[in-house]
């Protein structure tokens, strides 16, 4: 780096005259006593419903029905009366066999998405659509439509033919999904990093690789809210920084989210579909080390040899005297909570016994758990740690306003893809990463990560889903390899391919950084630097 010619006697005046970029980000919670309520009478509620029986698993009914009816079959003769029906059970099985939706049915889901990606980018729409009212609007207006449709125009329309949408979108499906990711972002808030490094290439990768591993285990959005602000703060002192945050959303935002199902929303659709919880650890890890490693290792060359060089003496100067030591606060008892998450999601599946027991958890017994371990984070964490973090809840209602409204409209184009996925060519690895991953760019990898596993593995139960990818040489396995790495990584491509990117780019903005553009993060930085190593990924573990 050039000499400009510092004296000591400067040193007083570069320090003393430093002032902090301000975040003028306002936000703190608020009272959190009227979520604590709702929670305890939830839990009340729930305590209720399970001892009246309602909430038994469906499996363990079927699996003691199975039982009764073997025992009652061991007691009776030979005779049957005419009270048996020898194809009750068929035809029950029957029962949820529904005609195929139109085509055009899926419009509102596209609509959807389109309004996702494009309304932000919009000069006349970019501030209305901040609103988290409007995108629920949007989002529910939409949904609606789509209901419309099943209770009018379907082929087997009426209000069962709607419910049943409901209930598999909704019930099944975004409510463990959306709990989730409520008990992450919630219990994370709780804990905050704070201090000042000398903001050197290595340090900041350092952060990154936290980042990274943390990603998986509390998930990206979790761990980028843990970690932005103590990485911009370290940096404060520096000119260029831009490049900085970028390769933070690209490795802690996306790719380092992929080795558990609560790493990233996608392969939590996933476990919700059946995948087994630990499948994403042992298949993606290779993967998963080997981008990671590459973006770090580029991150410090580019750092290194271009970007730091440029700065000002002044500015490195304050950056290398003005320091102070990381402080992390909050751990207790959020770091626990955290983990309490982990194995509720591991252990309380209700298809499936748990380990050595035989015992299916009751139905949402696992979501009951995390609200409470929120209310536990609310209750015995410190407010003043959520405060110097400005948590609020504004990210986590976007994303619960505008799912809603996906889960819904994305069941036409689900049900479509089920029975006719097979004719539309997608028959590789490499299609299935490409495509996946292509539309995990522009559209919101999660929806995008479910429409192409219907794809791969239609009409598949939980048993035969977790048979067919055991076999790590054969075509399913390699399959679900690709979507699962298509999704996640390549939803760094843009900052709309995952919620985290958006959320880290405002923080970033808010604290005096530059950012590129929609297209200038994917010209100057997603194209040239990100997609060469998903290409690399690609050669390595899906030819």
């Amino acid at each position: 780096m050039g000499q400009t010619g510092i004296t000591s006697t400067d040193i007083n005046g570069i320090l003393g005259g430093h002032e902090a970029v301000s975040d003028h980000h306002s936000g703190g919670s608020g009272s959190d006593k009227p979520l604590l309520i709702g929670i305890v009478v939830l839990l009340i509620a729930y305590a209720v419903a399970s001892v009246a029986g309602w909430t038994v698993s469906p499996k363990a009914a079927a699996d003691t029905h199975a039982a009764q009816a073997h025992h009652d079959a061991a007691h009776a003769d030979d005779h049957h009366d005419d009270h048996g029906d020898p194809h009750a059970a068929d035809a029950h099985g029957s029962h949820g066999s529904y005609p195929l939706p139109h085509f055009w049915a899926v419009a509102p889901f596209v609509f959807l998405l389109g309004s996702i990606a494009v309304l932000p980018l919009l000069k006349f729409t970019e501030h209305w659509w901040e609103s988290n009212t409007n995108r629920f609007i949007v989002a529910a207006g939409l949904a609606l439509v789509t209901l419309l449709y099943y209770m009018t125009v379907y082929e087997g329309a009426g209000l069962s033919a709607a419910w049943h949408r409901i209930d598999h979108a909704i019930l099944g499906e975004y409510i463990p999904f959306i709990v989730l990711l409520f008990s992450l972002y919630v219990i994370s808030g709780g804990i905050r990093i704070s201090g000042d490094l000398r903001a050197r290439p290595t340090t900041n990768a350092a952060f990154m690789l936290v980042g990274g591993l943390l990603a998986s285990f509390i998930g990206t959005t979790g761990a980028a809210m843990l970690l932005i602000r103590p990485l911009l703060e370290t940096n404060k002192e520096r000119r260029f920084r831009q490049h900085t945050v970028v390769f933070f959303i690209f490795v802690v935002c996306n790719c380092g989210g992929c080795l558990l199902p609560i790493g990233d929303p996608p392969l939590f659709l996933g476990y919700l579909q059946g995948v087994n919880f630990l499948w994403t650890m042992t298949a993606l890890w290779k993967p998963w080390l080997l981008t990671n490693a590459l973006l770090l290792v580029l991150y410090v060359l580019v750092d290194k040899f271009y970007f730091y060089p440029k700065e000002g003496a002044e500015d490195v100067l304050r950056d290398e005297v003005r320091t102070t030591p990381l402080q992390i606060r909050g751990l207790w008892p959020n770091a626990l909570l955290l983990v309490g998450v982990i194995f509720s999601v591991a252990l309380l599946d209700p298809t499936k016994p748990l380990p050595g027991i035989g015992w299916y958890p009751f139905v949402y017994l696992r979501e009951i758990v995390q609200l409470a371990l929120v209310g536990l984070s609310l209750w015995l964490g410190s407010s003043q740690v959520r405060e110097a973090n400005r948590f609020n809840y504004h990210a986590i209602v976007e994303v619960a306003a505008l799912f809603v409204g996906i889960f819904i409209c994305m069941q036409p184009a689900l049900e479509i893809l089920n029975a006719h996925g097979g004719d539309l060519g997608i028959d590789s690895p490499m299609k299935f990463y490409w495509i996946t991953g292509g539309l995990s760019s522009i559209l919101d990898n999660a929806p995008t990560y479910l429409v192409f596993f219907k794809t791969a593995f239609p009409n598949m139960d939980a048993a035969a889903l977790n048979a067919a990818i055991e076999n790590t040489s054969g075509a399913p396995y390699i399959n679900l390899v690709a979507i699962s790495l298509g999704s996640v990584f390549m939803g760094a491509m843009t900052y709309i391919g995952n919620g985290p990117n958006f959320m880290v780019r405002a923080i970033a903005e808010e604290s005096g950084v530059k950012m590129p553009s929609f297209f200038g993060y994917v010209l100057f930085f997603s194209i040239p630097v990100l997609l060469p190593i998903l290409g690399i990924v690609s050669l390595v573990f899906l030819m």
